[in-house]
C-alpha cells in the first residue's frame, strides 16, 4: 500500500478512519479515535499517552506529529501505531481487555509457529492473486483450462505458510529444503520414464507424435546435470526438495522437446518425489499442479528464485 493509505478500525460503533503510513510500517490516530477504539474517557487516554512517554516507553520524537486535516483551524495531533498499542495495554476497558486477548494469542502465534496470519488482508489480496492466474489463462490455448477450484485449492495450501500473499516477495520464500538424503537419478533413467509416459498417451490419443521428441541429444541430459550439479564435493541443490522444485522450473522453462515441455516437468516432477518417497506430500490434485507449472511456465526468467520459492513452500509440509 502507498503511503498515507486509510486503514479501517471496525468498532462496534462503526468504522473509524486511521491514516496508515506504510513507509514508515505504521498507522496514525488522533486521540479522540483512541479513546473510540477502546471506549474510555478523554482524560484516561490523555493520561496514558502521556504516561507512555514520560516512561521512555514510546520515543514522542518518531512516535507523534502534527497533520493538517479537513474543517480544522489548525494542525491535529496523532499518534503512531506503538502509542495506540500502548494505550492499549494500560487502559482497563472492556474494548481494551479485548484488545489485549487477540493482541496476546497473536503474540502466542508467532513465538510458537513462527509466523501469524492476518487473514483479512490474505483475503484482500486473493483477487490480486486470481487476477494474474487469469491473466496467464488469457496465454493458453483454449482446450487447456485452469478451473478456479484448483487456483484456490493452491492458494488454500499457500496460505497455512504465508503472513500473506505479500510472502510471494522471494526475500521471504524459502530457499532451501529438508530431506537430504541422497536420492540420484540419471538422464537415461528420466527419459525411459517420459518415453513410457508418452506411449500411454499416444495410446489413448492425448498427445500428438511431436510429444517429448526431444530438440537435442544433450536437451535432457543437460537438465539432469544442472539439477546435480555440484562444487567442491558438495551439491548446489543439497535436498530433495531443491532438486524437485529445479527440475520441475528447468524441464518447463529450458523446453527440451518439441512439444509436451510443461506435461513432461509436471510429470518429472511427481517421479523424483515418488522414486524419493516424497510423492505428493500435500496430496495436490492434478489440476492444482497444472495451475502451479503454468505459472512457471509463463513467468519471466529474473522470477526464476520467486518459482523456486513456490515450490519449496509447497514441500515444506
Amino acid at each position: 500500500m502507498a503511503k498515507n493509505s486509510v486503514i479501517v478500525y471496525q468498532s462496534k460503533t462503526g468504522g473509524i478512519d486511521l491514516k496508515g503510513d506504510f513507509k514508515k510500517e505504521t498507522i496514525w490516530a488522533t486521540q479522540a479515535q483512541i479513546i473510540e477504539i477502546f471506549e474510555v474517557d478523554q482524560s484516561v487516554v490523555s493520561r496514558h499517552i502521556s504516561n507512555v512517554f514520560r516512561d521512555d516507553e514510546v520515543d514522542p520524537k518518531s512516535n507523534m506529529q502534527k497533520m493538517h486535516i479537513a474543517n480544522a483551524d489548525r494542525p491535529v495531533t496523532f499518534y503512531s501505531l506503538d502509542v495506540i498499542l500502548a494505550v492499549g495495554y494500560r487502559t482497563n476497558s472492556s474494548k481494551a481487555i479485548a484488545f489485549r486477548q487477540w493482541a496476546t494469542k497473536t503474540l502466542r502465534e508467532h513465538i510458537t509457529q513462527g509466523y501469524t496470519i492476518n487473514k483479512k488482508r490474505v483475503a484482500q489480496n486473493l483477487d490480486q492473486f486470481l487476477k494474474a492466474v487469469n491473466d496467464v489463462k488469457t496465454l493458453l490455448p483454449a482446450d487447456q483450462v485452469v478451473d478456479m477450484k484448483s487456483v484456490l485449492n493452491l492458494v488454500t495450501i499457500f496460505a497455512k505458510t504465508w503472513l500473506s500473499l505479500e510472502a510471494y516477495d522471494s526475500a521471504k520464500l524459502p530457499k532451501s529444503g529438508f530431506s537430504k538424503e541422497e536420492v540420484l537419478f540419471t538422464a537415461e533413467e528420466l527419459a525411459e520414464a517420459i518415453h513410457i509416459l508418452r506411449k500411454d498417451l499416444l495410446s489413448k490419443k492425448d498427445a500428438t507424435e511431436l510429444f517429448a521428441n526431444e530438440r537435442s541429444r544433450h536437451g535432457l541430459q543437460g537438465i539432469v546435470g544442472n539439477v546435480l550439479q555440484s562444487f567442491a564435493g558438495e551439491d548446489l541443490y543439497p535436498t530433495v526438495e531443491e532438486k524437485a522444485a529445479h527440475l520441475l522450473y528447468f524441464m518447463v522453462k529450458d523446453h527440451p522437446f518439441t512439444d509436451g515441455n510443461k506435461r513432461s516437468g509436471a510429470f518429472a516432477f511427481i517421479w523424483y518425489l515418488q522414486k524419493s518417497g516424497l510423492l505428493n506430500p500435500l496430496q495436490l490434485t492434478p489440476e492444482t499442479l497444472t495451475t502451479l507449472t503454468l505459472l512457471i511456465a509463463e513467468s519471466p526468467a529474473k522470477e526464476k528464485d520467486r518459482m523456486v520459492g513456490l515450490v519449496l513452500l509447497l514441500l515444506r509440509k
